[in-house]
């Protein structure tokens, strides 16, 4: 089972394009080979459907020992950050003002991003739900998305890639990451939960089982992984002020 780091990053102004290049050009190579820690995504935030300028990050370690190993190299110094990356993170800070974090863990039917990129899923955009459900009942809330909700949203042309739940909390907030084909889809998926078919059901029992959510919409970083079908590497690294 992968356990993934989940970020929503506050930009500073129109630097949104530097910081996604420096998290995955920059970042990912060293990431994998010192932490063993894959980009499972980087994605914009359509700011209508949300904050704005904002950047949406999500990082798979290979379970919770994988987590370990990143957070002992990161205060391996005696501090709260790797001294190694000091040049990193002073770039990076340039580009961000902070952001939110949670631990995610994915349901057994979640596929990593090995496989995602394996199998060429890629949306041209990208539906990112946060899901609250009532204290204890996020377990509940995956089994019917696997046993309703999924097959509804397939209906409609958009496909669930991930079903997760964040730990560490009162079990009560599960994250959907939907890949939709085009503009068009995402329109009429839209304008579905609005109408009295299959989605508006669903909205309806998510209601009746004391479910709130909001969706964003998100579009691939240049070098997502689900853009690239791949990790992004040293050779895809080019200056900051060319980007």
């Amino acid at each position: 089972m992968k356990v993934y780091i989940h970020e929503l990053i506050d930009i500073r102004g129109h630097n949104r394009a530097k910081y996604q290049h420096h998290m995955t050009a920059n970042w990912v190579p060293v990431a994998i080979e010192q932490r063993g820690q894959l980009c499972y995504g980087v994605w914009s935030t359509i700011g209508s459907t949300g904050r704005w300028p904002e950047v949406v990050n999500m990082w798979e370690l290979d379970g919770w020992d994988g987590l370990v190993r990143n957070f002992e190299v990161e205060t391996a110094g005696g501090k709260d950050q790797d001294p190694s990356l000091a040049e990193w993170w002073a770039v990076a800070s340039q580009f961000r003002r902070g952001g939110r974090d949670r631990i995610i863990v994915p349901d057994e039917r979640s596929r990593s991003i090995d496989d995602l990129c394996a199998a060429g899923v890629r949306g041209e955009l990208y539906c990112h739900e946060i899901v609250h459900v009532p204290a204890g009942r996020a377990v509940e809330f995956v089994d019917m998305v696997r046993q309703w909700g999924e097959g509804v949203y397939r209906t409609d042309g958009v496909e669930i890639i991930g079903v997760f739940r964040t730990a560490m909390r009162s079990d009560d907030e599960c994250i959907l990451l939907s890949a939709c084909p085009n503009w068009s889809i995402w329109s009429a998926f839209e304008r579905a939960w609005l109408a009295d078919g299959e989605l508006a059901g669903w909205a309806k029992t998510l209601v009746d089982f004391g479910a709130t959510w909001q969706r964003h919409v998100l579009v691939d970083a240049e070098l997502s992984p689900m853009r690239l079908g791949r990790q992004p590497t040293v050779t895809d690294r080019r200056p900051l002020d060319q980007v």
